[in-house]
């Protein structure tokens, strides 16, 4: 079978015990992976062997659920700090891409920028940044502050943000480290640049104190998908995670990015839009069912209610009755998007309270897939082809079985199909998604003055 010109990109989005809400009481997981670094890279080096784009972690500067009754009952309160995992997991892989979540509420522009240019020079350039607001309330009470940031204000921060981290990995050109013994001069002076950035939030002078990138910048990932998170993406990103719950909206949303990114002069094939996507694999349609009612019977109800709560917006649900109607909401100050969407599953489908926790359970608002390995590849297929996706991040159920079983069921039915790579045909992560290599703006603008 020849191969595509364009096939199907994965992330393998890791998260301790696996993304169930109960899957650290599975008896397969690995009820200590939150603190166990053997863990991620057995699941990393799993995920490079499998030809995945990237691995991807997500990453709270709080504790989400400040209720310690259901969060005792979960593996959601301990993680490793993501840049600091993905240093030493580049250490021990090769071709992967390592992405991880910094918040531009709750962080400064010069060390985001100068931890994913160290990051990017030791994985030989595998670094991609997932950038976000924050959304959770309790985050901004570990810096100072008693309520969180309101949201127009997080994404007026989160573009100056992103213009200053990206002014900073202009700092140096592609060739301005010259390292000449003989002559003295260890680089070219007139290809080192300061920032001198004054905005409305940030006073940023540089140079950054680290090597150009390379792949010229790290991969910039974005994960909104309000309003204003629609237009930073389109504005920012490279590639953007999503949660969608149906295909009509997974295609609305991909041609609204592409639209909203020509409109910012982008090309709209230089961003990769890729859904979350939660599979539970069986050899039979009842076989899955069988292992997503296993994790389904694991979920304690205060464990449920409380989930619910944090994700529709950190409004407390549980003084209502669990078996009734989503009350009425006020709008958020937190993830709005998310909100919208979980309001809208349980106006569409009728759902209970307990009926929406556990269908949130897993997936968290993402699409959720109990299949055979046929049905799953279908779906992907579908969006793929369709106009809903350039590819997916895998959110495996629990860890490590979940993600084995779409290792060793899922992608030989997509190779089968020839929608997914059999080797890696590049060593950066730019070149795995299809990416361009941006240019020094520096080095640009001498070379259009030259022209002119």
């Amino acid at each position: 079978m020849s191969t595509p010109s364009r096939q199907i990109k994965l992330g393998a989005f890791l998260m301790q015990t696996g993304h169930h809400i109960a899957a650290w009481r599975h008896p397969d997981a690995s009820a200590d992976a939150g603190q166990n670094f053997r863990h991620y890279v057995d699941l990393a080096r799993k995920a490079e062997a499998a030809k995945f784009d990237a691995v991807f972690f997500a990453d709270s500067v709080g504790v989400r659920n400040m209720h310690s009754a259901s969060l005792s009952r979960t593996a959601r309160a301990e993680h490793f700090e993501p840049l600091t995992l993905l240093s030493a997991l580049a250490a021990v892989t090769e071709r992967i891409g390592l992405i991880a979540t910094v918040s531009t509420t709750y962080n400064e522009p010069y060390h985001v920028a100068r931890k994913f240019a160290s990051l990017d020079l030791i994985s030989d350039g595998r670094s991609g940044w997932n950038l976000v607001t924050s959304s959770g309330e309790g985050e901004a009470q570990n810096f100072n502050l008693d309520t969180h940031v309101a949201h127009p204000l997080r994404y007026q921060r989160a573009e100056e943000f992103y213009d200053v981290v990206t002014g900073l990995w202009d700092t140096w050109e592609d060739d301005a480290f010259i390292r000449d013994k003989d002559t003295g001069e260890f680089f070219d002076a007139g290809k080192h640049h300061a920032l001198h950035h004054k905005g409305r939030h940030f006073s940023v002078r540089g140079p950054l104190n680290v090597g150009r990138s390379p792949q010229g910048w790290p991969v910039v990932v974005q994960a909104g998908a309000s309003e204003a998170g629609r237009d930073l993406a389109a504005r920012t990103a490279e590639v953007i995670f999503v949660a969608h719950q149906t295909f009509d909206q997974a295609r609305e949303f991909y041609g609204d990015i592409r639209q909203r990114a020509a409109q910012y002069g982008r090309d709209p094939d230089g961003i990769k839009i890729m859904p979350g996507i939660f599979p539970i694999v069986g050899r039979t349609q009842e076989e899955a069912e069988e292992k997503f009612q296993t994790l389904q019977d694991l979920i304690h109800p205060v464990v449920g209610v409380s989930l619910l709560s944090n994700m529709i917006g950190g409004i407390d649900l549980s003084a209502y009755p669990v078996d009734g109607p989503l009350p009425s909401l006020p709008e958020t100050n937190g993830g709005k998007s998310r909100q919208q969407l979980l309001i809208d599953l349980a106006q569409r489908e009728n759902l209970t309270i307990r009926d929406l926790y556990l269908r949130i359970a897993g997936a968290r608002g993402h699409q959720q897939v109990v299949g055979t390995p046929q049905s799953i590849a279908d779906q992907l297929q579908q969006w793929f082809e369709e106009g809903g996706a350039d590819g997916f991040n895998i959110m495996s159920p629990w860890l490590p079985g979940g993600l084995d079983d779409f290792i060793e069921h899922v992608l030989p039915e997509l190779r089968r199909r020839g929608l997914f790579r059999t080797e890696y045909q590049g060593t950066t992560l730019r070149e795995h998604l299809g990416l361009q290599r941006p240019p020094n703006r520096h080095a640009l603008a001498r070379e259009q003055a030259r022209a002119a």
